[in-house]
């Protein structure tokens, strides 16, 4: 399975902050916006990973991730040239996906739970066994500004709304998508919504006319974040400096996760950690090994 980051867009809602940075690149505490979404893919062991956004930005994700090496893994760049829906992702990175599976997270989503790697396999697996789409649906107070999953009572989905003014259900979509190869296709075919976009309701309501879509629920003990708003920024980063102060723990820490999954070796992690050594962030990768000669 590849995935892919999108992290385009303008970032409108965050003006004047995103005016000359994309938003994706802004701090969530003690790390760029992006290192979280980043996490959820590497935590589902995916190690190719292909990274879009704006031809302006695009330099300063290269900058700041390389072409993966470092992690073990790989990454690759595409521009999306102007917003056109998040199903456009797809069509952008077609080439990069070729006849594989894949992960599609928006990089302005926060996902963290002791759960969440467990729930990440059990998706991979439901895909790799029936193929289709596996989507999540997550409970909150006011749906009306999401796209809203309903089920029945065998827990089957019977409709998707996007931002639904009468929600059918409290169950919002997070920006967290799995779906077979044959999404390639189906977003080519999909005609442009009233506001010009490819949506990604779109997508997932092509996998449930062929009774193709799945769900799984993230419960009370996951928590997702959606950080495209000030107010959204400062509760992040709030959250994130909470359990990292009170645990020890590093929220969304690529290189503790590309250690622990296997993607490098304590010595890749240490030289790492040396270079950062002058930074609490450098030295908790270094104390995760110990000391090296």
């Amino acid at each position: 399975m590849k995935g892919i980051i999108l992290a385009g867009g303008r970032g409108t809602r965050l003006y004047p902050i995103t005016k000359g940075i994309s938003k994706h690149l802004l701090p969530i505490y003690d790390k760029p916006m992006i290192y979280y979404p980043l996490s959820v893919l590497m935590l589902a062991g995916i190690r190719d990973v292909l990274i879009i956004s704006t031809p302006r930005d695009l330099g300063s994700y290269r900058d700041l991730l390389g072409d993966g090496t470092q992690l073990g893994m790989r990454f690759d760049y595409a521009e999306q040239s102007e917003p056109k829906g998040l199903a456009d992702a797809f069509i952008v990175g077609a080439d990069f996906i070729e006849d594989e599976d894949v992960c599609l997270i928006l990089g302005d989503n926060i996902f963290y739970g002791q759960n969440l790697t467990l729930t990440l396999e059990k998706a991979q697996v439901l895909l790799a066994e029936q193929g289709g789409a596996v989507i999540f649906s997550y409970p909150v107070k006011d749906p009306r500004q999401f796209g809203v999953v309903e089920f029945n009572e065998r827990g089957e989905v019977l409709s998707i709304e996007e931002k639904p003014e009468h929600p059918r259900s409290k169950f919002a979509i997070p920006g967290l998508y799995l779906y077979d190869n044959t999404v390639l296709e189906k977003a080519r075919n999909i005609k442009p919504s009233a506001r010009g976009e490819i949506e990604i309701s779109a997508i997932n309501n092509a996998y449930l006319a062929e009774t193709r879509l799945r769900t799984l629920t993230l419960g009370r003990g996951i928590a997702w974040l959606d950080t495209g708003s000030c107010a959204g920024l400062i509760e992040a980063a709030e959250f994130v400096k909470a359990v990292q102060s009170r645990q020890g723990f590093y929220v969304s820490c690529i290189e503790e996760i590309a250690w622990r999954r296997g993607f490098i070796d304590d010595n890749a992690l240490y030289s790492i950690g040396q270079a950062l050594d002058m930074t609490e962030y450098g030295q908790y990768l270094i104390s995760l090994v110990g000391a090296k000669d």
